[in-house]
């Protein structure tokens, strides 16, 4: 488990520095469910409760490292689940919201974050992942961890100039892509193939 970071992000292409020192201080263990804690740093995504999971750590790597921060920014995290990708985007952003639509989840999230050291530094919200947190915007960047058929508007409205958007696209064939928006013009990326939950209108 000592080299995990090298040996499952720095070698597969996960090079931003930031990330990478992020990825080793967030105590993964502490965001599985106690009877997968010996494989919390398996290269494989993890079950939750309510059909969830936990992303394997190359992709949440992988996103955070599309997202490319510096540490300024306002983050928008869909789909808290377990706290894990929120809590690594604590380590890189100056502000981090995150949204999860199963309650129980986002309460055991909260529980998650606060034994990690990141209570604090994350701001939970309960609702509709899809229509994003507008009262928050707009975001420099937003993570979205479940699967969309196209970006959803209302995340791309809340989406600042300069912003980056990294979310999975497809149903059965799914890739993780950045949306990158500049100038009024917007860009898409892909990046790897994924298999994400579907994220509920």
């Amino acid at each position: 488990m000592k080299d995990w970071v090298s040996t499952q992000l720095a070698r597969r292409g996960i090079h931003d520095e930031r990330v990478l020192a992020a990825m080793r201080r967030v105590p993964r263990e502490l965001f599985v469910p106690e009877r997968d804690r010996r494989h919390a740093y398996d290269d494989a995504a993890l079950a939750l409760s309510h059909g969830q999971t936990i992303s394997q750590p190359f992709i949440v790597a992988l996103i955070c490292q599309a997202l490319s921060l510096d540490g300024d920014e306002r983050v928008l995290d869909v789909g808290t689940g377990s706290g894990y990708q929120a809590a690594v985007l604590a380590e890189l952003a100056s502000e981090v919201v995150s949204i999860e639509r199963i309650s129980e989840l986002s309460v055991q999230a909260r529980v998650n974050l606060a034994a990690a050291g990141y209570g604090d530094l994350v701001e939970l919200r309960v609702g509709n992942g899809w229509l994003g947190v507008p009262d928050k915007a707009p975001f420099d960047g937003i993570a979205v961890a479940a699967a969309a058929p196209e970006p959803p508007p209302a995340l791309l409205d809340q989406l600042a100039d300069d912003g980056r958007l990294v979310l999975p696209i497809g149903d059965d064939a799914q890739w993780l892509v950045l949306v990158d928006r500049s100038g009024g013009t917007t860009r898409v990326r892909p990046l790897s193939p994924v298999r994400f939950v579907p994220l509920v209108r």
